[in-house]
């Protein structure tokens, strides 16, 4: 499974931008993807996730209410669209898939920076 982000970039407080994410390859062995970020000298951590099957949604409570993630199994490509754009939303933003059995496995895109200015 290959991943690609796109759609990061500069933008003001208050703003949006809608980061995407094309999977490629063995799409149909995805149970669930999600978005991680990773601001410097932080931890990676999640922000929101969609099963592929049901489309159950999970977000962090820094997410909730401002972003929403969703997927368009047709074109095997997940959105995050973020509102409310805040400083602290500064990073590196990470599509991530899971194919789920025995153990979890993860693959990642390359990332997509998000830069907010106050």
């Amino acid at each position: 499974v290959q991943l690609v982000e796109s759609g990061g970039g500069l933008v003001q407080a208050g703003g949006s931008l809608r980061l995407s994410c094309a999977a490629s390859g063995s799409t149909f062995s995805i149970d669930a993807m999600g978005w991680y970020r990773q601001a410097p000298g932080k931890q990676r951590e999640l922000v929101a996730t969609i099963t592929t099957g049901g489309g159950k949604t999970n977000y962090a409570d820094s997410a909730k209410g401002r972003f929403t993630i969703s997927r368009d199994n047709a074109k095997n490509t997940m959105y995050l669209q973020m509102n409310s754009l805040k400083p602290e939303d500064t990073a590196v933003y990470y599509c991530n898939a899971k194919r789920i059995g025995v153990s979890i496995y993860d693959y990642w895109g390359q990332g997509t920076q998000v830069t907010v200015s106050s």
